[in-house]
């Protein structure tokens, strides 16, 4: 377990899914992970009320919100904390990425910026002003990590390095941490470096770059499950891979947003 109530600059703190139906969305999330949620909020820059937060054990763990218009799909997106939302929007133009939304207030809670990597990666960069972000990782049905899969890791890493100082370590082929020197975060017996802040995937062929987070679960089989019976679709099914220490499956909600979910598996058993 893990409760969080601030995060560093450079550190992914939040995700949500925005997605044509939230409705549909908050049925289908508290079937999988039993989130609860409150709300509806409004949604940042906008004046309808169409922004939900998940809760679990009360604290704060994900967003559900409607999909703007002229977004490109419905899809998971991470934020990462910075110390100032124009500051990091410029460092990523700089970079080569793209300001896709240009920082605005969001208030009472902080100030933000949509922004994609040069090979179209997007993510937000959060500037705290009341919401750090995640109050609860790390353990089941809270969020763990996410992982940026892209075609372009050498690029990825450079553009990361550059805005948020990221460094990179191979972990297995096609697999590299993202850590960021000096932090600690997470719990001391975890299975990845309490450094680490996220996993950088080689996608082979893949159209573009994009941020995926995954999501501990208790029963990855029964996850799974409910969510081909929910509407959503099970496009990996769950499977244990050599060197890690993981049972995991990839799953989409209704809406075809993608996420991972993964159970801890100790000696050989899942936990």
């Amino acid at each position: 377990m893990s409760d969080r109530d601030t995060y560093p600059a450079g550190v992914p703190c939040w995700v949500e899914a925005l997605v044509p139906d939230p409705g549909a969305a908050r049925e289908f999330y508290s079937a999988i992970f039993g989130w609860e949620f409150t709300g509806p909020g409004k949604m940042p820059g906008e004046q309808s009320s169409e922004y939900f937060v998940a809760r679990l054990r009360g604290r704060d763990v994900a967003g559900v919100g409607l999909l703007p218009q002229g977004a490109p799909v419905p899809a998971w997106t991470t934020h990462v904390r910075v110390a100032k939302a124009d500051a990091a929007a410029a460092a990523a133009a700089a970079a080569a990425g793209s300001i896709v939304v240009a920082p605005f207030d969001v208030p009472p809670v902080g100030r933000m910026a949509v922004l994609d990597d040069p090979a179209g990666g997007r993510f937000v960069a959060w500037e705290a002003d009341g919401r750090e972000g995640a109050q609860l990782v790390n353990e089941p049905s809270a969020w763990s990590m996410s992982s940026l899969m892209t075609p372009e890791p050498e690029a990825a890493a450079e553009f990361y390095g550059k805005v948020f100082g990221w460094e990179t370590t191979e972990f297995a082929p096609g697999m590299s941490m993202l850590r960021l020197p000096g932090f600690v975060g997470g719990e001391p017996s975890q299975p990845v470096p309490r450094d680490v802040v996220a996993m950088l995937m080689t996608t082979e062929g893949a159209d573009g770059s994009f941020w995926q987070p995954d999501f501990w679960i208790a029963d990855v089989d029964a996850a799974a499950a409910t969510a081909a019976d929910r509407g959503g679709e099970v496009v990996d099914p769950p499977a244990e891979y050599s060197g890690a220490p993981f049972r995991s499956a990839l799953l989409a909600d209704p809406a075809g947003a993608r996420f991972s979910v993964s159970q801890l598996v100790v000696g050989g058993a899942a936990t």
